[in-house]
């Protein structure tokens, strides 16, 4: 089940401690603070989610199939506040049975599924009655000019050069055709700049 695009894994940790210090760090720990009991992650990548576990989580089942990003999350998971367990898989097929987590984590994974709308049927499936997809991904930008130049990036090169990566899709639209319920959603520009990668949205959906 590996997905290997080790250039890409190599640049992506880098990438991302930079962004943890211009402030991604708060944004996960805003996204993690509410769960509880059985979580499971897709797409772990580097594992920096797992030091923001509150610990009121029982256990986190984090699924990552790309070798160099699980390595990296295997070793995060060492060091987590709660029990992580790092395992192989894919997101449109994932390990669990149904019903059998109180919440689902995405974080900045959704841009690069091979799948979006089998991933989230996916997500359904294993949560549990009342349980809850969290959510904070880069998406489709809300101006036209943006919105242009994120098409050009998704149907050239961008994702072959950024691990599979689409900077205009529009999650949430695909978070409720999955039927799930978008709760609160708050819109925001990462970093401050307007880039096509700028626009992210944090949020929880429910079953609907």
């Amino acid at each position: 089940m590996n997905v290997k695009h080790p250039v890409f894994a190599r640049f992506y940790i880098r990438l991302s401690r930079a962004m943890e210090h211009g402030g991604m760090r708060e944004n996960r720990r805003l996204l993690l603070a509410p769960l509880r009991g059985r979580v499971l992650e897709i797409g772990a990548g580097n594992g920096l989610n797992f030091r923001h576990y509150p610990a009121a989580v029982t256990r986190v089942l984090a699924v990552e199939p790309e070798p160099a990003l699980r390595a990296a999350a295997l070793r995060a998971a060492g060091q987590a506040p709660v029990p992580v367990d790092v395992v192989d898989g894919l997101a449109e097929a994932l390990p669990a049975g149904d019903g059998t987590f109180d919440a689902v984590v995405s974080c900045l994974v959704l841009c690069s599924v091979h799948d979006q709308a089998a991933v989230l049927r996916e997500a359904r499936r294993v949560l549990a009655p009342g349980g809850q997809l969290r959510f904070l991904e880069h998406v489709r930008a809300e101006t036209p000019g943006i919105r242009r130049a994120q098409r050009v990036i998704d149907a050239t090169l961008g994702p072959r050069l950024l691990g599979g990566c689409h900077c205009g899709r529009d999650t949430v639209a695909a978070i409720e055709r999955a039927g799930l319920r978008v709760g609160r959603l708050d819109r925001f520009q990462f970093p401050g700049g307007r880039t096509p990668w700028s626009t992210h949205v944090l949020g929880s959906a429910t079953i609907a």
